[in-house]
């Protein structure tokens, strides 16, 4: 909310590039606790006039329509080319680009199914919420430094 305070003293437009929340899930009447006062400031800066874009992330995969529904917020599930001042930009979110991570490809094609989201509406949220979490925080602790870490550009997929 700071950081959203500071950058839209100036702000053209806002790009959010995916996992603004460690876990996204939009359950038909439930907003997920702690999300709020973020929501409410991107609804604030929209209501200022402020364009917003926003990329789904590896977090977000089950993000629906409630960005574009309730706070006018574009969302984007592929990196998009945008123009600025004649200079072209492609922006997205980057994970699961380029060759390998097969791993998060074949997570991402399980967590994108229809089905599967379904059946995964049926958890409460209190039982739903904390189990994402759990395996967020675990996937980050298998996966530990190796996905943070430049390795030159000779090694980096998406060069």
């Amino acid at each position: 909310v700071a950081w959203l305070d500071e950058v839209s003293q100036d702000a053209a437009a806002i790009f959010l590039l995916g996992d603004l929340f460690d876990f996204w899930f939009e359950y038909k009447h439930v907003v997920p606790k702690g999300f709020v006062r973020v929501l409410g400031k991107l609804a604030q800066l929209r209501d200022r006039g402020i364009p917003l874009y926003f990329f789904v992330g590896n977090h977000d995969l089950w993000m629906n329509d409630y960005f574009e529904k309730e706070l006018n917020i574009p969302v984007f599930r592929r990196p998009k080319e945008f123009i600025f001042n004649d200079k072209k930009f492609l922006i997205g979110h980057g994970d699961g680009l380029g060759p390998g991570d097969k791993g998060f490809k074949r997570m991402k094609k399980v967590f994108t199914n229809p089905f599967a989201k379904w059946l995964y509406r049926w958890l409460h949220p209190d039982i739903g919420m904390p189990l994402a979490q759990y395996f967020s925080v675990k996937n980050k602790a298998i996966s530990g430094e190796e996905d943070v870490k430049f390795m030159g550009e000779e090694k980096e997929w998406l060069i």
